[in-house]
C-alpha cells in the first residue's frame, strides 16, 4: 500500500512538473512573440528594424551560452573540428539567420494571428524539401495530407482582412528557410553523430548568424539607423525581450529533454490558438470565421500528420526491439548448442 502510494505519488509529481514544463514554454513562446510584434510594429513601439531585433537576440544569446560553457561549465561543449563548423554549422548559421530575419519582418507587415496560421504550412516545407533531399519517403497519402494542410491555409489567406502580399511572401520565406534548416541538421549534423541542444546551438550558431546578418544590416537599417536622431537604445526593452528569446531556448531545452517533441508540438498547438485568441481579444486584430474554418482545416491536417509520424516512430520501436529479441534468442541458441556440442565431445568413449 505504501509502495503504491509512493509509486502514485512520483507519478503525479512527474505530471505537475511536464504540464510546468510546457505551461513555460508556452508562456515565453507566447512573450516572445508578442514582445517582437510589439516591438517592431509601426502602431505600436515603432522601430521597425527587424534585422537589428535579431542580430541583438543573436549577440545577447551568443554571449549567455559562451558563459553557460565557458565560464560556469554548465553544459558540456560538443567536440567541433574546423571542417565541420565550416561544412556544417556555417550553413544551418545562414539558413537560420534569413529564417529570423524574415519571420521578425512579417510582424511589421501581418496580424499576429495570421502569421501563426501561415506557420500552420510548416510540416508541407519540412515533408517537400525532406523529399527533395531523399530524407522523407514520397507517400501519396503524405500527399494528400500535405495538400489538405495548404487547402486549409489558402482558405484562411482568403478570409483575412488585413491580407498584405509582401508581408505573406516574407512569413512563406521564413518559413522555407526554416524547414531547409531542419532538414540540414539531419543531413549535416545528425547523420554524423552530432547532437547539439538548445545551449550549444546558440554557442556554435548564434556568432555565425550575427556575422550572415550584418552585411544585410549595413546595406539595409545602418543607414537609416545612422539617420535617425530621435532613436536611443531602450536597455530595458531590448534587454528584457532579449533574455525572454534566450529563456525560450531553455525551456526548449526542458520541454524536449524532460518530455518528448511531441508533446512539444502539442503544446505548440495550443500556443498557436492562444495567440490567435489574444491577438483577437486584445491586440484588436481581426480574425473572421473564413479564417478560423481555413485554420481548422489546416490544423486537422497537422494533427493528423503527427499522429502518423507518431505510429511510424512506434512502429519502428517495436522492429527495433523485435531485432534485438531475435539477435539475443540467436545468441543463446548458439550458446546452448555450443554447450551441447562440448558436452558429447566430453563423453567416455567405449
Amino acid at each position: 500500500m505504501g509502495k503504491g502510494g509512493a509509486l502514485s505519488e512520483g507519478v503525479v509529481k512527474k505530471i505537475l512538473l511536464s504540464y510546468a514544463y510546457v505551461a513555460i514554454w508556452i508562456f515565453l513562446s507566447f512573450t516572445v512573440i508578442v514582445y517582437n510584434k510589439f516591438i517592431l510594429d509601426k502602431k505600436l513601439y515603432n522601430w521597425p528594424f527587424p534585422i537589428s531585433l535579431t542580430m541583438i537576440h543573436m549577440a545577447f544569446c551568443a554571449s549567455l551560452a559562451f558563459i553557460i560553457i565557458r565560464v560556469f561549465k554548465l553544459v558540456e561543449p560538443v567536440s567541433m573540428s574546423r571542417d565541420l563548423y565550416l561544412s556544417s554549422v556555417l550553413p544551418i548559421g545562414a539558413l537560420y539567420a534569413f529564417s529570423l530575419w524574415l519571420s521578425n519582418s512579417a510582424y511589421i507587415y501581418l496580424s499576429v494571428s495570421f502569421i501563426q496560421m501561415l506557420k500552420a504550412l510548416m510540416p508541407v516545407a519540412v515533408y517537400s524539401i525532406g523529399v527533395l533531399f531523399k530524407k522523407e519517403p514520397f507517400k501519396s497519402d503524405t500527399l494528400f495530407n500535405m495538400l489538405s494542410i495548404s487547402f486549409g491555409v489558402a482558405v484562411a489567406a482568403y478570409g483575412e482582412a488585413q491580407f498584405n502580399a509582401w508581408g505573406v511572401f516574407l512569413q512563406l520565406g521564413a518559413v522555407a528557410f526554416e524547414a531547409t534548416r531542419l532538414v540540414m541538421i539531419q543531413i549535416l549534423l545528425t547523420s554524423k553523430g552530432v547532437s547539439l541542444n538548445p545551449i550549444t546551438s546558440l554557442y556554435y550558431v548564434a556568432p555565425c548568424c550575427f556575422v550572415f546578418l550584418l552585411v544585410p544590416w549595413v546595406l539595409v537599417e545602418y543607414p537609416i539607423l545612422k539617420e535617425s536622431s530621435s532613436f536611443h537604445f531602450d536597455f530595458l526593452v531590448f534587454g528584457t525581450n532579449s533574455l525572454c528569446a534566450f529563456a525560450l531556448n531553455l525551456a526548449v531545452f526542458l520541454l524536449v529533454g524532460k518530455t518528448s517533441a511531441l508533446t512539444m508540438n502539442v503544446a505548440g498547438v495550443v500556443k498557436d490558438w492562444l495567440l490567435i485568441a489574444f491577438s483577437w481579444s486584445v491586440i484588436k486584430d481581426t480574425v473572421t470565421p473564413i479564417n478560423l474554418f481555413g485554420y481548422g482545416l489546416a490544423f486537422l491536417g497537422v494533427a493528423y500528420y503527427n499522429h502518423s509520424k507518431l505510429q511510424a516512430l512506434k512502429a519502428k520501436e517495436l522492429q527495433k526491439k523485435a531485432a534485438a529479441a531475435d539477435e539475443e534468442a540467436g545468441k543463446l541458441l548458439e550458446e546452448k548448442n555450443a554447450g551441447e556440442g562440448t558436452g558429447n565431445r566430453s563423453d567416455p568413449q567405449d
